[in-house]
Parts: C-alpha cells; structure tokens; sequence
C-alpha cells in the first residue's frame, strides 16, 4: 500500500520535470520557424507559386481561357523551332561544361607551377565580374564581320593577307571596246592578237584615284616607249583623268598607271610568261619567240578583299556564343578544382615521383581520380547553368540567325513574350526546362549529402 502510494506522487513530479525539459525545445523550434518564415514566404512568392502557376498555364491556351489539355506539349514538339532549340540546349550541355571543366582543370594544375598564381587566378577570374549583357555585348563587337569593327576578323584578315596578298583593283573593269573582254572566270584578255615588237595600253576604270597604291606615277611616258623586236611592251593605266578631259583608249598626260597588276602572255590558251606592272604601270617580256600572243589580266588582280569568318552567320553563330561563354566561365572552373587541388594529398603525388613516375602519369593516374568528386560537382553545376543561358544568345546573335543560335530558355521567351504571346506554349517550354534541370540538382545535392556526411 506503501510503495503504491509513493508511485503515485511520484508519477505528476516526472511529468511536469519532462514538460519542462520539452518547453525549451518547443521554444527554439518555434523561434527557428519565426526565423525561417520570411524566408519560406519569400522562396514561395518567387519560385513555388511561379512554378504552380506555370504548370497550371501550360494546360491552357495563349488567352488562357480555354483548357487545352496537352496541346502546348504535343505543339512543342511539332514546331521546328522549338526542335532546333531542343537540338542547340543539348550541343551546349554536352560542349560547354565539357570544356569548361577540361579548361578548368588544366589551367588548375599549371598555375600551381605559375610563380605569380594569385595574380594569375585573379586575372582569369575577373571576367565573372561582367554581366551577361555586358560581356553579350563585347562579344557581339568582338564577332563582328567587318574587320575595321571586329577585332576576331581584323586579325584574320591580317594573317590572310600576311600569306596570300590581297588585290589592289577589287573595283577595276575595262571600257566595253577598248580592247579588252572579260572571261568566265573574271580575268580580262586582249582581242587582238599581239607579237614580240608589238606595244600596247590597257586601259581599267573604276579606280579611285585616291585608291591608288603609294607610289603610283603618271603612265604617259611609258607608253610612248616602243618595244624592241624580241620583246612585247605595255602599259596598265586609268582610263581617267582627275577633273574631266582627256580622251577615252588614249594615255593622257594626267592618267596614272597602276603598278603591281600582274600581266600574263598567253599563246595556245596557256601562260608561257608573266610579269609585274611597275610604278608607272608599264611592263615588258622579253625573249618571246614568234607567234601570235594574246595579254591577260588574271583574275587575282580583280578579287575582293578577302572579310575574313562569318562568326554570327548561321554555321558558327553557336559555336561563338559558346566561345564567349568560356571566357566567362572559365575562371569559375579554374578556381573551384584548384580548391580541390590544394586539398589532395601531397605524400602521394611525392611518392609516384620517387617511383618515378612523370608527371603526365601523375596527372592522369592520381591527380584526376582523386578530384573526379570536385570534377563531377564542376561539370553538374555547369550543366544547370547551360540549360539557363539566355543573356548572350539573345544579345549577340543577330536577328536573322536568332532561330539558328536559340535554345529553350531563348525560345521560351520569344514564344511567350517575342511576339508570339502564346503563353499557354512559353508555359510548357518552361515545365519542360525545369523538368531537364531537376534530375541535375536532384543528383547535386544528393552528392553534397554524402560528401558532407
């Protein structure tokens, strides 16, 4: 009866001692939640009510009156369009994090070698300090085809020209009866049949004066030499005379000749002689045999300037906008695998050099087995990254070849507020997006989990 009694006074004094050690639990959860409550109404109001409201649109139509079921899906993937958007999101998934981390992980290891590293890094890591925008617009000047704007074509254009010339008459043509017909192939050729002792003028127009190559004299004394019996002379002049005058076919005292136009003797439709005009635009051959010759101008002399690469033009125009994306993001790559790399352990690197191992079988062997976690984070978070890139696909590709470089996200929005204000199909572009970019974050933060525990 005892021991009964004292159980039962005893049973109020252990609960209210575990209301009392609950109390303080309840109070910090409650706090944490105050905490944590502007912060979930926040991340609601921005992503999980958008989110909503998307799937919900994407069952409807473009005035998002009618219930369409999944039209907008079925259409998405009837439009050419969003095909080639589908087609483009999956070259840059594949191409840029690929590169990205490849890029990254090189540039990690030799910098560790560089005396200057930090400086180095900090360099290569200042490019993620531009906007999209701004670095869309760089690029977009960087890109541009004519050379005197684009610094990529300019440069091309130089080493073109450093190796193969270029034509001093682009716009040169000859008068219509004075001597001289055009061929298929753009070169110009004497009518007359010519031989050694001959002297003749060939006269172009559509030279600007002001075009002429330095150094270029008058043509009018060299074409009034006459020509030895076993060499055939001439003159290449313009056919024009600064301020009016002068008289068409005929070398006037005011006309130039146009030096460094190659000439070409030809007999039986082959070249047996070439030559080089001079200053003053006269040339000669010598030790011609007998026979009838005819003159060309080969078409070289008349070829436009070469403009160098089409960037933005429907071939190249996406692999350019993922060039700019490198430049962007390298730095990025860079530093997060050299973070990985200063936590490797040196005792191993040490001793496959003192086994004698090179450093090629360092890297490949030790190295990237030991940093694949930090790789695979790399190339993952890259990848989520690509699938959003809409800034420099809008900015630098111009708008003929927008439907060349686009990719979803790009697509979404020119459907849904470009001017197709269909945004019941915007709608089911952006669920389909989101539905790429899950499986991505889903494996990401899974391998921080494990990582962490």
């Amino acid at each position: 009866m005892t021991a009964t009694l004292v159980k039962e006074a005893s049973r109020p004094a252990a609960a209210s001692t575990d209301d009392v050690r609950r109390r303080p639990r309840r109070r910090g959860r409650i706090i944490a939640l105050l905490f944590v409550l502007p912060a979930l109404l926040l991340l609601g109001a921005l992503v999980v009510y958008p989110v909503l409201f998307s799937v919900g649109r994407s069952f409807f139509d473009a005035s998002g009156t009618r219930f369409v079921g999944g039209e907008n899906y079925a259409e998405m993937f009837r439009d050419p369009a969003t095909l080639k958007a589908v087609r483009n999101t999956a070259i840059w998934v594949v191409v840029a994090p690929t590169l990205l981390t490849g890029l990254g992980l090189i540039l990690a290891v030799l910098v560790e070698k560089v005396r200057w590293a930090t400086a180095f890094k900090l360099l290569l890591f200042m490019p993620m300090a531009v906007s999209f925008l701004a670095a869309g617009i760089i690029f977009r000047l960087a890109y541009d085809e004519d050379p005197d704007k684009g610094v990529l074509n300019a440069a091309v254009v130089s080493v073109h020209d450093a190796f193969t010339g270029t034509s001093s008459y682009p716009t040169a043509r000859a008068r219509d009866g004075q001597g001289l017909t055009k061929q298929p192939d753009g070169a110009y050729r004497t009518t007359a049949a010519l031989a050694p002792g001959d002297t003749v003028t060939l006269g172009l127009v559509g030279v600007q004066p002001k075009d002429l190559p330095g150094g270029a004299e008058p043509a009018h004394a060299a074409a009034d030499r006459t020509s030895g019996p076993d060499e055939l002379r001439g003159v290449v002049y313009l056919d024009f005379t600064p301020g009016g005058g002068g008289e068409q076919g005929r070398v006037d005292r005011r006309e130039s000749g146009l030096p460094e136009m190659r000439v070409e003797a030809v007999r039986d439709g082959e070249a047996v002689a070439s030559t080089t005009t001079a200053s003053d635009g006269s040339f000669r051959f010598d030790g011609l045999s007998d026979g009838s010759y005819t003159l060309r101008l080969p078409a070289s002399n008349f070829a436009p300037p070469y403009e160098g690469v089409s960037w933005l033009g429907p071939a190249l125009v996406t692999p350019a906008i993922i060039g700019a994306y490198l430049w962007i993001w390298t730095g990025f790559a860079m530093v997060l695998i050299g973070a990985g790399l200063s936590t490797l352990p040196r005792d191993a690197l040490e001793a496959a050099r003192m086994d004698g191992a090179n450093e090629w079988q360092i890297f490949r062997r030790i190295t990237v087995p030991l940093l694949a976690p930090v790789l695979t984070v790399v190339f993952v978070t890259l990848v989520i990254n690509v699938m959003k890139v809409f800034d420099l696909v809008y900015i630098i590709a111009p708008g003929p070849v927008q439907e060349d470089a686009t990719v979803l996200a790009t697509q979404m929005w020119l459907v849904s507020f470009g001017g197709g204000n269909n945004q019941g199909l915007g709608s089911a572009l952006g669920v389909l997006l989101l539905l790429l970019v899950v499986p991505a974050m889903v494996f990401n933060v899974r391998r921080f989990r494990r990582s962490q525990r």
